[in-house]
């Protein structure tokens, strides 16, 4: 489950990963994945499962246009990703490739909170990167 490579694609919004073969996961023979910036930032590890003072999961919402400025090793821990909404978090090789090989659910789950909640993906107001 090695990472061979990472390409940050800021034209297209996408992060561009490729797995070696060896550990891939067993639900698909891809090892070449394109993940957007804003499915990643709405899959931040440190988000996962937050709950408002209701009980409720905290929804994402907001992200469309959000992009990754900067990615660093983080020794064995993986890789931090650091996105120009200044949120920021260590996403491992492990949950990257659970993330590449679940997106299709993962992705149908997320609009259909958003649509639940009456949240959007559209941002709020413009960032910029200067």
């Amino acid at each position: 489950m090695k990472i061979r490579n990472i390409l940050i694609d800021k034209s297209s919004g996408l992060l561009n990963i490729e797995f070696s073969a060896q550990g891939l996961l067993s639900k698909t023979s891809q090892t070449q994945f394109e993940l957007s910036f804003e499915y990643l930032r709405i899959s931040a590890p440190s988000s996962q499962g937050k709950k408002l003072k209701n009980g409720q999961v905290a929804v994402i919402s907001h992200k469309k246009n959000v992009v990754i400025t900067n990615i660093e090793s983080v020794a064995k821990h993986g890789y931090r990703l650091i996105f120009n909404d200044g949120h920021q978090d260590i996403y491992s090789e492990a949950y990257l490739q659970t993330l590449s090989v679940e997106f299709e659910q993962r992705w149908q789950e997320y609009l259909d909170s958003l649509k639940v909640s009456g949240h959007s993906r559209e941002a709020m107001i413009d960032i910029k990167q200067l």
